[in-house]
């Protein structure tokens, strides 16, 4: 069985979707992350659908009104509930069935304030062949954020008018595809591996450095750097703060904002989801863009 969540929402601009993955994930406070043999108390314990592709799709749907997601789930509860849970979020949800179990993860928050994620299972994402899908649809989008699927889907992503990716769209990546932007984290060993097979492919090279702003450079040659943007509130959870900062640049690329503004807001969006609890507490919604830029 395949699902495709078309619950009614309301129509506006601009059409913004998310080609990714989706994990059911518990999310608990901890004092410290545990060493070896240790035993530690987790607190405060509640559930959410998140991962990449879910916390950027909802952070698109609080900026411009809904979002789709584009996505695969297990036949299993963890997808039933990530469906019910993502449309209550404001996202419409294509979702392709596979019958290994969606992919569940724990979050343990320290101190800190910094996350440590542990995965259990296949990442599961979507391909072309998931034909109950409507591929061609991402043909109307204004931009479109990818952070799973093959490259067919990533060349049917590309039909939209803005492409931005993530560097762990492993299959997808350093096949010639052309990128808007490719968003990585600066300090993040794994990512910068990955995205050296598509960093030629990509018109903009964004490295985030999360508190210390992050640098950019483009196919034309221009490079430049952006603050970290102000937190109007104490940083609680950096779960979601990369995904929502890459939504926001998708959102702002995919409206014309130049690069420099359209990181400004990404920067904000980052600097909003930090100060919530899990990812969906406090994101950027479109009532917060008025003064960024007069919409």
């Amino acid at each position: 069985m395949q699902v495709c969540d078309t619950a009614a929402v309301q129509t506006s601009r601009p059409k913004l979707a998310v080609v990714g993955h989706v994990e059911w994930v518990t999310f608990a406070r901890v004092d410290h992350i545990p060493s070896v043999g240790e035993i530690v108390h987790a607190e405060e314990p509640f559930e959410e659908p998140a991962g990449g592709g879910g916390v950027a799709a909802v952070q698109l749907a609080r900026l411009a009104g809904e979002a789709v997601l584009v996505t695969a789930l297990g036949e299993d509860e963890h997808g039933r509930r990530s469906v019910e849970r993502l449309r209550e979020l404001g996202v419409e949800v294509w979702a392709a069935r596979r019958p290994q179990p969606t992919r569940t993860a724990t979050t343990l928050v320290d101190r800190n304030r910094e996350r440590t994620i542990t995965t259990f299972g296949e990442r599961l994402e979507p391909v072309l062949a998931d034909a109950y899908i409507p591929w061609g649809e991402l043909a109307q989008m204004d931009a479109v954020y990818f952070t799973a699927g093959d490259a067919a889907a990533m060349q049917a992503a590309r039909s939209a008018g803005v492409l931005v990716s993530s560097p762990r769209a492993l299959h997808a990546l350093g096949r010639g595809i052309p990128l808007d932007a490719l968003v990585l984290s600066a300090d993040d060993a794994e990512e910068r591996e990955e995205a050296t097979r598509a960093e030629e492919d990509a018109k903009l090279v964004v490295f985030t450095d999360g508190g210390h702003g992050g640098s950019y450079r483009g196919r034309d040659g221009k490079s430049g750097t952006w603050p970290a943007a102000s937190l109007l509130g104490e940083p609680r959870d950096s779960y979601g703060c990369g995904d929502s900062f890459a939504a926001g640049l998708t959102y702002g690329l995919g409206i014309g904002l130049a690069t420099p503004d359209a990181l400004a807001l990404a920067a904000r969006c980052g600097a909003v989801c930090l100060t919530g609890r899990g990812p969906y507490e406090h994101q950027l919604n479109a009532a917060d863009l008025e003064p960024a830029h007069g919409e």
